[in-house]
Order: C-alpha cells, then structure tokens, then sequence
C-alpha cells in the first residue's frame, strides 16, 4: 500500500469536515471539482458551499487546494533541500452579487480585514453583465496566504472553515444593508 501525498490528506480532511457541516445543516455544499492536470502533473481540488438557507447563486465560499509537481516531487523524493516543498497551496474566496457601487465594495474589504486580517491580500474582482435588466455584478473576493500549507496544519484548515462560514454570514449581512 503507498502512502497518500500530503494533497490527498489535505483534501480528505477538508472534505470531510466540510460534508460533516453539510450532514448536521450548518452549511449546503453547492459544488465540488477534482482536476488532474496530466500535461502538467498537477491536482486541483474546489469545494464550494453557502450558510443553510442562503441563496448560493447570491453568495457562496470556496476553498481551492492546490499542488504542482514540484510539490508532488519533493515529498515523494524525500530530499531535504526540496522538503519545504512538500504542501500545497490553500485559497479561499467569495462569490457575491450585489449592486455596482463603491461603497459596497469598500465594505465588502473591510469586513473580510476583519475577519481574515489585513495582513491577508485580499482582491476583488468583479464580472459585469452589461445587457441585464438589473444593475447587479457577480464579485470575486480571493484571499491569499502566500505560501505553501502542509500536513501538519490540517487543524488550522479546519478552523478556515469557521472563518469562511463567519464570512459568508458578514458579507450576506453587509449586502442585505
């Protein structure tokens, strides 16, 4: 039997916490994708969910793992120069319609600051539906870490979680304003 990569038990834990919450109705998990990218050897996994009782086309949170071959080869190879390979990459972000103002905005950094920190980089970006009847856009908020997360943080992830779901409650407030 081989020894699962450091991805696979990222994403098993992750997984599992996540469909706990779903089971016990906390939360609704509206997507999932599982990518191996075979040109590249690289793995990709996106869970995404919503507090129960939201509209998940309105606002949902998504938790991105990912890992590349230089991540793969360096835990399997076992080399300590490259040990420090040996994780993956953790993203969270938010997606979010509301209305087309700066304000808006402006609150929506605020009050993920305040919950992720404003040491975290945290971008907006946004898609515009020119022809629509409603003036409302689809945001993107992307909080990153910047740095690579290994095995031995898997508690910390699982505390993401409260924070993503302490998020999506504030943003759902803060766009019900």
């Amino acid at each position: 039997m081989f020894d699962p990569t450091a991805f696979e038990n990222i994403k098993v834990v992750i997984e599992g916490e996540i469909y706990d919450r779903d089971l016990s109705g906390e939360i609704k998990v509206v997507d999932r994708n599982d990518w191996i990218n075979t040109a590249k050897l690289s793995r990709k996994y996106e869970i995404s969910f919503t507090v129960s009782g939201y509209n998940d086309k309105e606002i949902a949170a998504i938790m991105t793992l990912e890992a590349g071959l230089e991540n793969l080869s360096a835990e399997l190879l076992g080399s300590r120069s490259a040990n420090h390979l040996a994780g993956c990459i953790v993203g969270i972000s938010f997606t979010m319609l509301h209305r087309n103002e700066v304000q808006v905005y402006r609150s929506i950094q605020e009050g993920l600051e305040d919950i992720w920190g404003k040491d975290r980089e945290i971008v907006q970006s946004v898609q515009v539906f020119p022809l629509a009847e409603s003036q409302r856009i689809r945001n993107f908020a992307r909080v990153s870490f910047n740095r690579l997360v290994y095995e031995e943080q898997i508690d910390d992830l699982t505390e993401m979680i409260d924070y993503m779901v302490d998020s999506v409650n504030k943003l759902k407030k803060l766009l019900d304003e």
